[in-house]
């Protein structure tokens, strides 16, 4: 059944972390469409246009999964809901710095999040931090790297891998957006042992109880 909120997340355990907090009616379609921007715009991008033939468009689409948090900004086990997406790694390397799409001429490297959709997840999710949540092919693994995004992006809260890519499959086909992340390892030094991926399973089980709510206002 083809839901009024599409949640597009990476991957199958985030998916089902989402449908078992979900109450049976609502009106929410959660599919994982692949790890990484390009699966997640392809993905998204499909969805969105099978719906729209379908003659039951989606009225918002949600990039929604676990993710990276940067300290004291969002901790482990707690959400993250972005004001912004931002393709981080989207550019050219040169020797004053990164470069980013826009300093090329090449495009837009955020992705708009809607703000009244914004507003109603901050509301039904008052504990989640919010701010810039970036998205990169590749993600943070050192010191050196997290301190090169912390000094470029000092308010972001998060970083994943589809955000961005979500985010422009529906601005192309004209659907509101937002991100929404569960934070299950600090941005740094890549250590798998300290990841906490079931606390943040469980923060998104706990959270979709608010994406029930927000269908049934975008519905």
């Amino acid at each position: 059944m083809t839901g009024a909120i599409l949640v597009a997340t990476a991957v199958s355990a985030e998916a089902e972390a989402v449908r078992a907090g979900l109450p049976p009616d609502a009106a929410v379609t959660v599919t994982p469409v692949g790890v990484g921007p390009a699966a997640a715009a392809a993905g998204t991008a499909r969805l969105l246009a099978l719906a729209e033939a379908g003659g039951a468009p989606y009225t918002a689409v949600l990039s929604i999964g676990i993710g990276g948090g940067f300290p004291g900004r969002a901790a482990v086990g707690t959400l993250a809901l972005a004001t912004r997406s931002v393709a981080a790694d989207l550019g050219a390397e040169s020797p004053a710095g990164f470069l980013p799409l826009d300093r090329l001429g090449f495009g837009d490297p955020v992705a708009a999040v809607d703000q009244g959709l914004l507003a109603r997840l901050r509301a039904g999710l008052p504990a989640a931090s919010a701010g810039p949540v970036l998205t990169l092919a590749t993600v943070t693994g050192t010191v050196a790297t997290a301190a090169a995004l912390t000094s470029r992006f000092p308010d972001a809260v998060a970083e994943a891998m589809e955000g961005y890519g979500v985010g422009v499959a529906a601005g192309q086909a004209g659907v509101p957006f937002a991100e929404l992340r569960a934070i299950s390892n600090p941005v740094g030094p890549r250590d798998r042992a300290a990841w906490r991926i079931g606390d943040a399973l469980a923060a998104l089980r706990a959270a979709a109880p608010a994406l029930a709510d927000l269908a049934m206002v975008t519905g």
